[in-house]
């Protein structure tokens, strides 16, 4: 679709060497097997399983997209496949794909294998490539489990969810509320998950990187804003976006939190 001449897109696009997250290959692993188990399991999961998912309605059916959750356990990306009816991608470090059998699982269910030692950017490459491909990926805005043990457990968010927000700005991001995952299976502590803990999955209302960006509640930004932005010097560039990355995430987090993340 043609844009018109001055639209916030254009301006934004001025921005581009500030923002930009080059996919690592710009291309996923070809994972036929991923979709038979989840045809098969996600069905036998939800059946056995009490889980109640609220808000499914904003879930596009395909196309870019990246869902947002609290990190409470090791069943959340489960979960979260499984109440979203989508092939979500979720990155996974390389230890996890050491052992020949955890291996198998992780590249059926086309899991992402990402190295700690290269640090944050070449996770996002990796993450870059999902969204490129028009597909779903998984991330816990938190960028670990939380660890605490008594609530409120929910995290500061870490930015790269808005740098790949930006960097993807069609993308549509959907906020997640998982409760009830850690008693349903607590880490380092369950070796197997109680399926008859009640969880529940609130999915929030889709946003996407420029409806944030004009929002006067969001990033209150307009194209002669954005333009004025792009003549600063670079580092005036770099902290103007850096703030907008760290209200985007705050933001987000705040939506988790009120959808009922504990």
């Amino acid at each position: 679709m043609n844009k018109p001449p001055g639209s916030i897109e254009d301006a934004w696009q001025l921005l581009e060497s500030h923002w930009k997250i080059k996919p690592r290959n710009g291309k996923i692993s070809y994972t036929p097997g991923y979709s038979i188990i989840r045809f098969i399991f996600s069905p036998i999961i939800r059946s056995w399983a009490r889980i109640r998912a609220t808000g499914s309605e904003h879930i596009p059916g395909n196309g870019a997209t990246i869902f947002a959750a609290n990190h409470l356990s090791h069943v959340d990306p489960i979960l979260v496949i499984a109440s979203s009816r989508r092939k979500v991608h979720y990155l996974a470090k390389d230890g996890h794909f050491r052992n020949f059998f955890l291996r198998l699982i992780m590249n059926l269910t086309g899991q992402i294998e990402t190295h700690r030692e290269a640090g944050g950017d070449e996770a996002l490459s990796c993450a870059a490539d999902v969204l490129a491909n028009n597909s779903a990926l998984g991330i816990f805005p938190e960028g670990t489990r939380s660890k605490k043990t008594e609530p409120p457990f929910l995290l500061p968010g870490k930015t790269g969810i808005a740098r790949l927000a930006a960097s993807f700005p069609n993308t549509i991001v959907i906020p997640i509320a998982l409760i009830g995952t850690r008693e349903m299976m607590a880490p380092q502590k369950d070796k197997l998950p109680k399926l008859w803990r009640p969880v529940k999955v609130n999915f929030g209302q889709k946003i996407t990187w420029f409806e944030w960006l004009q929002d006067p509640n969001g990033g209150a930004m307009t194209t002669d804003i954005l333009e004025e932005i792009s003549k600063q010097e670079k580092h005036e560039i770099k902290s103007t976006i850096s703030g907008l990355y760290r209200k985007f995430t705050d933001q987000l987090m705040q939506s988790i939190n009120s959808l009922g993340a504990p």
